[in-house]
């Protein structure tokens, strides 16, 4: 690309400084102020849960990052028509000169450019003041731990865990997303490591104003890479089927960058990050990347032949969007609700229909398959429809790869580099992704047959 062409493109990206604060730190003029303790503040029960063993100031001030992203991230919106952004942070932490190398500072900036498709800039600075150490003794990881996981309640993530849980035994940790437990267990007297992401990230002014939020990849792999640090463990378990880890980056939607947030490019550069970082060898390994979700899940039904897929929880959308008598359901239009429905007709598995507000899909108007208050109510907004069509059209783009000339040589483009993160042939990676579109192919036509 040519130097003007890039100063064109630099002039048209929305561009935000941003710095993060302690108490009594003035915000220079013109960067967005994010205060700690107001906009980012640390869960004490979290953070004893990840440093059980010993207080790792790295590792803290890592989370640091992570939040201050994931704050930038929120706060700009995209443009319409024009994907990248440019951000300029300003984090303190406890060792400048570690987070000045440049060997850390370039995979960070790496890892985040290539996840988000933004262009970041991090400066440190240090400290007024160390961060409060939690308190040590209170919580023992009192074995041998070979591998953690990051656990939701998503259907995957179940399936994975239990799955990965019948080879290695109690040697597997998992590992919590969310600022609070999904599941609803609480922190009992008995207490367990990682509990929880260990900070919240609020706005500064009513709600945040950007919704890809591309930047949770890196959250997500971020503290799970840390735990496995500080666990003793090697290897991380990603627990996303193909179509999660590699559908998003197959398939664009619109304007929209690459999706790689489970993605082993991704997950390399990051495993590159926390080596130089922390000095310790990670690595992030997709044991379903070659399944359909349908194919997990029917694998998990077979060794653990319990209903514990049927209390998981795919749908994104908000409680607010999408309740029924003021109790959530999943939409069950959304691309995830889709795939998720299609997964368990593939595995010969069904669900209720008032686990979804869109109680049925077999309608010939999209308004009627919705449950009849909600309907009643005025609740289908145009929105629901742009994720009901951008859902099923996501699905069937994907299944139209299936041995397809058009995109013969995009798919080769993808396993190539697929394979070189995996360490596989770009031949073996070829033939692998090639079995998973079409597996995924005849699922999505299956499904559709099925709703007549």
């Amino acid at each position: 690309m040519s130097v003007a062409m890039k100063r064109i493109q630099q002039s048209r990206a929305a561009s935000t400084s941003v710095h993060v604060a302690e108490s009594g730190t003035r915000t220079p003029k013109g960067s967005v102020r994010c205060a700690l303790e107001d906009n980012i503040s640390f869960s004490t029960d979290s953070l004893e849960s990840y440093f059980f063993a010993a207080w790792e100031a790295p590792a803290y001030d890592a989370l640091l990052v992570a939040a201050a992203v994931e704050f930038a991230d929120k706060a700009q919106k995209r443009r319409a028509h024009f994907w990248p952004r440019e951000f300029h942070l300003s984090v303190p932490v406890h060792d400048v000169a570690l987070w000045t190398n440049s060997r850390v500072r370039g995979t960070l900036l790496d890892a985040l450019n290539f996840l988000t498709g933004d262009a970041w800039d991090i400066d440190f600075y240090p400290r007024r003041r160390s961060a409060d150490v939690p308190q040590q003794g209170l919580l023992t990881l009192d074995r041998t731990v070979d591998a953690v996981i990051p656990f939701s309640n998503g259907l995957d993530s179940r399936a994975v865990s239990a799955l990965t849980a019948r080879s290695i035994g109690n040697r597997l940790v998992r590992i919590r997303l969310g600022s609070r437990l999904a599941d609803g267990e609480g922190l009992r007297r008995e207490r367990h490591a990682f509990t929880a992401v260990p900070f919240d990230v609020t706005a500064n002014k009513g709600v945040f104003i950007e919704s890809t939020v591309r930047s949770r990849g890196f959250k997500f792999a971020l503290v799970s890479g840390i735990a496995a640090y500080l666990a003793g463990a090697r290897d991380v378990i990603v627990p996303e089927s193909g179509q999660g880890a590699l559908g998003p980056s197959l398939v664009t939607v619109g304007q929209a960058y690459e999706d790689y947030r489970s993605h082993p490019l991704f997950t390399r550069r990051m495993e590159k990050f926390i080596e130089a970082l922390l000095g310790y060898k990670v690595r992030y390994v997709f044991p379903q990347i070659w399944q359909t979700k349908g194919e997990t899940l029917r694998q998990f039904i077979d060794a653990c032949p319990d209903d514990a897929w049927a209390s998981t929880w795919s749908c994104w959308q908000s409680q607010r969007q999408v309740s029924v008598d003021g109790r959530k359901r999943q939409c069950g239009i959304c691309a995830a609700c889709m795939l998720r429905r299609m997964s368990i007709h593939s595995a010969s598995l069904s669900e209720p229909p008032e686990c979804y507000v869109w109680e049925h899909l077999t309608t010939n108007a999209f308004e009627d398959g919705a449950e009849p208050s909600f309907r009643a109510k005025g609740k289908i907004t145009g929105a629901l429809r742009e994720y009901a069509i951008a859902g099923a059209l996501h699905l069937d783009h994907l299944a139209m790869l299936a041995g397809n000339a058009a995109h013969d040589r995009a798919i080769g483009a993808a396993a190539f580099h697929i394979g070189g993160a995996l360490g596989l042939t770009p031949a073996d990676a070829r033939g692998r992704l090639d079995r998973l579109l079409k597996r995924h192919s005849e699922e999505w036509e299956a499904f559709m047959l099925s709703l007549g």
